[in-house]
């Protein structure tokens, strides 16, 4: 959390950059109260108090800013993220409001992934002062985690393998004195056949693993998280073409957000059992690549026939939901970077949700809804179940249809969890194609904060 706590602290009454916030309907009332010279360069940088839009205006020998927002008496997560991105390095205080919710978007607004570069040409930090001392480490989280997904899905598939993974699963454990194991390379075909099946083609370095880290009172009620984690597609011998593998890197965001949000609950020392699982793999393409047409078994024991190689997140999702059902868990969430279908319904901004139980599935949408991180639900409806038979085995790992490829999928992975367990399914795209404030083009968390305050909420006591 070093990274973000150089980004927000107590406000001790030191020296800092005033930031005033006005909307258009207050904006005019509170140029009245400057100078001629101040209202002039408020006139000359175009500034008239819309979202987004902020002025720099002279006062004696320094400045202070002032912003439009919707409503400078309750502030959304990304209101304050342009100010971060564009301001000069510096201190500042919101001279007229709180920041609350904003304190997450003026740390991730200051992101940036540099791993690569051969040299840093970003601002130094900028940082916000606030009276809410109480809140800033609640944010400060958030944003870490979020940072989190972001530098493991922005980072490229040969150094973010299943190997790297596990590293990642490690470090998680030794912070929070978690117990990790794992089980890897031809040690999964007997107790993860699809997940063996899945990975085998990949380079020995990039093996495929399973990993599972439990932490936390064995008599609190069990919380499962599970992470798909294929660390690069290619699409498997249905290869994908090259418009539709280049962020493959990134088909391993489901893994992102599921560590993501381990960390957040193990850091608020939740009261639950926590099992992460994070099945990872490379779906590659080499002599001994599973196949179209050939039959797959399942920890579960149901049988499944290939239709499509690159229907095959849903494949290691199934053994690690079967394990995660065996803890008998009082719920289930899963993340994954499962379908085209649900971009196709919703967009890139908008993970679409999925629960066997109503009462879940709103408590988690009115939670992302209250934190800037809404989803969007979408029906396991009975008549689809259809889709996925197979005249030779007990499915098929896609459909031959068009139609509802998202529920179909959820479908999928719903014969796999345990009979009347309570469970979420995140199909979430881990990724900003264009960017916005707070929100760099590249790896996002979708839904991981909607997720981690319905938890919060439910394991609270």
């Amino acid at each position: 959390m070093s990274q973000a706590k150089a980004l927000i602290r107590p406000d001790r009454g030191e020296d800092a950059v005033a930031i005033h916030l006005v909307n258009k309907e207050s904006f005019e009332a509170f140029a009245k109260g400057l100078t001629a010279g101040q209202r002039a360069a408020l006139g000359a940088q175009k500034f008239e108090g819309g979202g987004y839009q902020f002025a720099i205006v002279p006062e004696g020998d320094s400045f202070f800013v002032v912003s439009g927002v919707a409503n400078p008496e309750s502030l959304s997560a990304w209101c304050l993220a342009k100010l971060a991105e564009e301001l000069p390095e510096g201190v500042y205080r919101l001279a007229n409001a709180q920041a609350g919710a904003a304190m997450f978007g003026w740390v991730t607004g200051q992101y940036r992934f540099t791993r690569y570069k051969s040299e840093d040409k970003s601002q130094g930090p900028r940082l916000l002062l606030t009276a809410q001392a109480g809140q800033i480490d609640g944010y400060l989280a958030e944003a870490q985690a979020e940072y989190a997904v972001r530098d493991l899905v922005n980072a490229p598939p040969e150094d973010m393998g299943p190997a790297a993974l596990e590293a990642e699963c490690e470090k998680l454990a030794k912070a929070h004195k978690a117990q990790l194991t794992v089980v890897r390379g031809d040690s999964l075909e007997q107790d993860y056949p699809m997940v063996h099946a899945v990975g085998r083609a990949a380079a020995r370095h990039h093996a495929p693993r399973l990993m599972h880290l439990v932490w936390g009172d064995p008599t609190h009620p069990v919380l499962a998280v599970v992470g798909k984690g294929v660390c690069f597609d290619s699409g498997g011998l249905d290869i994908k073409p090259p418009s539709g593998m280049r962020l493959m890197k990134k088909d391993m965001g489901g893994a992102a957000h599921a560590l993501a949000l381990a960390g957040l609950v193990m850091g608020a020392k939740l009261k639950v059992r926590l099992h992460l699982f994070v099945p990872a793999v490379e779906n590659a393409i080499s002599g001994g690549a599973f196949r179209p047409g050939d039959v797959l078994k399942s920890r579960k024991g149901l049988t499944v026939e290939i239709d499509n190689t690159d229907a095959e997140g849903r494949l290691i999702l199934g053994d690690a939901l079967t394990r995660a059902s065996e803890e008998n868990p009082d719920l289930i969430v899963d993340f994954a970077t499962l379908t085209g279908a649900a971009r196709v319904a919703l967009g890139p901004d908008l993970p679409a949700l999925m629960a066997r139980q109503d009462e879940t599935a709103e408590a988690f949408l009115a939670a992302g809804k209250a934190h800037d991180d809404a989803a969007w639900r979408l029906p396991l409806p009975e008549a689809y179940r259809e889709y996925l038979a197979s005249d030779i085995a007990d499915m098929a790992n896609s459909s031959a249809t068009p139609f509802a490829g998202a529920s179909v999928a959820g479908l999928f992975l719903d014969r796999f969890v345990g009979e009347g367990l309570d469970w979420v399914h995140f199909d979430t795209f881990a990724w900003t194609p264009s960017p916005k404030p707070g929100r760099a083009r590249g790896g996002r968390g979708l839904g991981l904060r909607a997720a981690w305050h319905a938890i919060r909420a439910r394991y609270a006591g």
